[in-house]
């Protein structure tokens, strides 16, 4: 799991985040010995994050873009209200059938849909509205992914991006995708229908909203 954080100060914030469920134990355990790319496991503080954003927004139907096994859409499907729904793709099937697998293990497998193939793909094939977007997916697409969203979110939805520090290299002249992702944080920033804020959480979270219509108007005033 990448952090920018000591990892004192990491496992400190863990001690103080609410446990695991048995379930979700496992499928971190699974992925953190089992996986070669378990860095890209969202992780207990992060997925805690989303799943208070789920609970906090009322939020009905979820959209994630990159599954990878399925930690954070577990934590996310937990907090969705009955009758929600999340949708999330994962564009390699073994990966996709480990998430389904260990979804189908735990009490909020009926929420969650995998769809298996490329996020822009997915992107295009969707119905709108959806109340919170999590963008996870690969990175150099990821100012399509953020437009394609606009277009689905609801009008008081909320778009989460991840990694957007990328490890530091936003800060690196020198590194390409430092460079894209740093270009992809200034395209939000300059987007005028929204609001925004950058939290240094794990590898950067990037939390957006819509600029409401009275907002809209008191600004204009």
């Amino acid at each position: 799991m990448l952090t920018l954080v000591p990892e004192a100060i990491e496992e400190y914030a863990r001690r103080h985040t609410s446990p695991l469920p048995p379930h979700l134990e496992a499928l971190q355990r699974y992925t953190l010995e089992e996986r070669t790319d378990a860095l890209m496991l969202s992780g207990p503080i992060e997925g805690g994050l989303l799943q208070l954003l789920v609970w906090a927004s009322g939020a009905r139907r979820v959209l994630e873009l990159g599954c990878f096994t399925g930690f954070s859409a577990q934590m996310m499907a937990a907090a969705l209200p009955e009758g929600g729904r999340l949708i999330t793709c994962e564009i390699d099937p073994e990966t996709a059938a480990t998430a389904r697998r260990h979804a189908d293990a735990g009490p909020d497998g009926r929420r969650i849909e995998i769809r298996v193939g490329p996020a822009a793909e997915t992107l295009r094939r969707l119905e709108g509205p959806f109340d919170l977007i999590f963008i996870d997916a690969d990175k150099e697409p990821y100012v399509d992914y953020y437009e394609g969203a606009m277009e689905l979110l609801s009008e008081d939805g909320i778009i989460a991006v991840d990694n957007v520090l990328l490890n530091g290299r936003v800060l690196d002249p020198e590194s390409a995708s430092g460079r894209r992702m740093a270009d992809f944080n200034a395209h939000v920033a300059a987007d005028e229908r929204v609001r925004q804020v950058l939290l240094p959480v794990r590898d950067g979270l990037m939390l957006i909203r819509r600029v409401p219509r009275d907002q809209e108007a008191r600004d204009d005033g």
